[in-house]
Parts: C-alpha cells; sequence; structure tokens
C-alpha cells in the first residue's frame, strides 16, 4: 500500500512539522502493517518544514531558496518520521526521487529494486521527491503525480492519497452547492468538476490529486482520496468514504506505461487521417511509415515520439523504430516513388504504441 501525505497535513506555519500528525500517520501505517501489508510512505512538505528551523514564516518564491530551504526541511522530516515510526520499532529509509529518475527506465528499474529491498528488509521507505536538485520545470507536484508513478512501480494493491479534504468534490467544498464524488469510473473525463491549485504550503492542490488517481488507476492501481484526519480508517478494507477511483481491468505493462505517462517525448509527427483511424481504433496496429505525412520535431531511434493527427491533437505516443533525418528521407522517396513508402521497419511498432 502506497499513502501519499500532501504538505498541508503534517506541516504548518511557525512549527513547521507537526510531530503529533506524523505520530498519527505512523499509527494507522503500522496497523496496516500489522495486518500484513507493506506500506510505503510518500510524504510531501519538505519546503513547509525547512522554513520554521530557518525562522521563515513565508514560503519562499524563487527556485534556489526554495531548494536551499527544502534541503533542511528533507533532514527534519526525516528524523520526525524516524521517530514516529521508532516508536513501533520500524525503521524507517529516505528514498529522493526526481522525475528525471522515473522517466529513465535504467533509474527507474533501479528504484524498484530498492524499493522492494527496503520492503523485505522491513524498512518503511519515506519517499520524497528531491526538491533540493530537483528541475522545477519538470517537478512532479506536491508529490502526487511520483506517489501514482511509486505505486506503479510497486505494482501496488491500493493507493492512498491523503490531504486536507475528506474526499473530492465537483467545486471547492466551501462553495453552495458543492457535490461530494465519491465515485470515479475508469472512463470518466470528469469534465464537470472544478480542480484548484496548492494552498499556501503546499503544490498540488485538488488538480494534482485527480490527475494523479486517474494516472494509478489507468495503470490497474485502485485510489482512494480521502483526509489525512481518517488515515486510521482509510488504512481499513472496509472503508467506505473518500473518493475512489476505478482501476484499469487489466493492469498496463511495465513498458507500455513508462511509454504513456513517463518518458519524455524527443519528437513528433503529424499523421495522415488513415493513419489516426488504424492506430486508434480496433486491434493493436503499428504505425507505417506511409501513414506520415510530415516530421514536426526531430528525433533519434529509440526516443519516445507524439504521433499527432492532422490539426496537431496529440492521439498516441510510441517509440521511434528510425531516426527523424531518415524519415525525412523515406517520406521523400514515398514522394518521387510512392509504391516504396511502405518499405523496410514501421516507425512505430505496435507493442511500443500507446493511445492516448
Amino acid at each position: 500500500v502506497v499513502i501519499k501525505i500532501g504538505s498541508s497535513a503534517i506541516t504548518s506555519v511557525g512549527p513547521g512539522v507537526r510531530r503529533d500528525r506524523l505520530e498519527f500517520l505512523a499509527d494507522a501505517a503500522e496497523a496496516r502493517m500489522a495486518a500484513g501489508s507493506d506500506v510505503f510512505m510518500v510524504s510531501s512538505g519538505a519546503v513547509a518544514a525547512g522554513m520554521a528551523p530557518l525562522g521563515m514564516n513565508v514560503r519562499p518564491r524563487d527556485i534556489a531558496s526554495k531548494q536551499a530551504v527544502a534541503s533542511v526541511g528533507q533532514a527534519e522530516l526525516a528524523g520526525a518520521w524516524g521517530e514516529a515510526f521508532g516508536r513501533h520499532d520500524r525503521k524507517t529509509g529516505l528514498v529522493l526521487l526526481t522525475a528525471t529518475d522515473i522517466g529513465r527506465r535504467d533509474t527507474a528499474r533501479n528504484a524498484q529494486r530498492t524499493l522492494d529491498k527496503m520492503r523485505t528488509l522491513g524498512i518503511v521507505p519515506i519517499i520524497n521527491e528531491n526538491d533540493a536538485i530537483a528541475t522545477y520545470e519538470f517537478h512532479f507536484g506536491d508529490n502526487d503525480r511520483l506517489a501514482a508513478l511509486v505505486a506503479h512501480l510497486l505494482s501496488a494493491d491500493a493507493l492512498l492519497l491523503l490531504s486536507d479534504v475528506d474526499a473530492m468534490f465537483d467545486r471547492i467544498p466551501s462553495q453552495p452547492g458543492a457535490e461530494r464524488i465519491s465515485y470515479v469510473a475508469q472512463h470518466d473525463m470528469l469534465t464537470n468538476v472544478e480542480a484548484g491549485d496548492g494552498g499556501a504550503l503546499g503544490t498540488g492542490g485538488m488538480a494534482s490529486k485527480l490527475a494523479a488517481a486517474k494516472l494509478a488507476a489507468d495503470a490497474g492501481v485502485p485510489v482512494v482520496l480521502t483526509s489525512a484526519g481518517l488515515a486510521d480508517e482509510a488504512v481499513s478494507p472496509g472503508f467506505t468514504g473518500g473518493t475512489v477511483f476505478e482501476p484499469r481491468a487489466e493492469r498496463m505493462s511495465a513498458r507500455r506505461f513508462w511509454v504513456r505517462h513517463v518518458a519524455d517525448a524527443h519528437g513528433s509527427v503529424s499523421l495522415d487521417d488513415g493513419a489516426v483511424a488504424a492506430i486508434t481504433t480496433g486491434p493493436r496496429r503499428s504505425l507505417l511509415v506511409a501513414g506520415v505525412s510530415r516530421v514536426q520535431r526531430g528525433f533519434f531511434k529509440g526516443d519516445v515520439i507524439e504521433l499527432r493527427d492532422r490539426d496537431g491533437v496529440l492521439v498516441a505516443r510510441g517509440i521511434a523504430g528510425y531516426d527523424a533525418a531518415e524519415l525525412r528521407d523515406l517520406l521523400e522517396l514515398r514522394a518521387a516513388e510512392t509504391e516504396k513508402g511502405g518499405i523496410g521497419r514501421p516507425l512505430v511498432h505496435a507493442d511500443d504504441l500507446v493511445v492516448i
């Protein structure tokens, strides 16, 4: 079970880390572990935790200050979590990740092996984004996305997203007429939901949690979104509160999940209408060179690329079988000798193509 805790649930302006709340959450996790589950904690709050020791009352704005403060906060959080779980004779270990770590298949696999070994050694992993060095243009978003990716890496049985609201609503809960959403089906696009950004201490908000929940559910992991104050109830298999996200019936393979959700795209191509129809309807098919109308952005063989329709709408992602320069040569050849347009390997093999 992966449990993600937001900044606002465990930190506050002034005191910094709320050790009483960490103890409450550790008690809830211990109850689940006593019932036979392995628990992985994804903890936000590094910047907020570092503010108190440095005498700050306002969250820093510039990147360098945030990262410097986060370096102090990581140590504060690690110590506080260690003390909270130490009351149950549990050892904790700090695991700091960046989006780049998860985006590369080799480092993602290494993270997976490390986390699994910690599990077998009886260590409770405390996972956080490496805020002190992460490039903020590519950060996870208050760890919601990180938690979803970790849940996929571990093939988790459940992901609990804990924050300061007890469920998802169709708008800000304090607004008149706000309605609770208790269940989200797999293909529900939630077009009627107004999701906001994070508060004063966090960077996520409901929009981030909603995106992460949908991502994890797409990987086949059941998700419950609820309040950190209900953690002791939420870890129970019989919990009926919060918002439940229905998982995909069959779990996506690690390779296809990586292509769709994790890998950075390094190029894009435009497809004709026939190619779009071929790869988005019916059984899985490879994308042939004949279906490409033009190369939009350069890439190399083995890169993940975006496949777009004639209007520029993203329809799929896949692993390129050609360099962009080689593909351009083939397109020119096709223009000169139409019958040779489909010769050779496909641009994207069916096993490496994921429809969005």
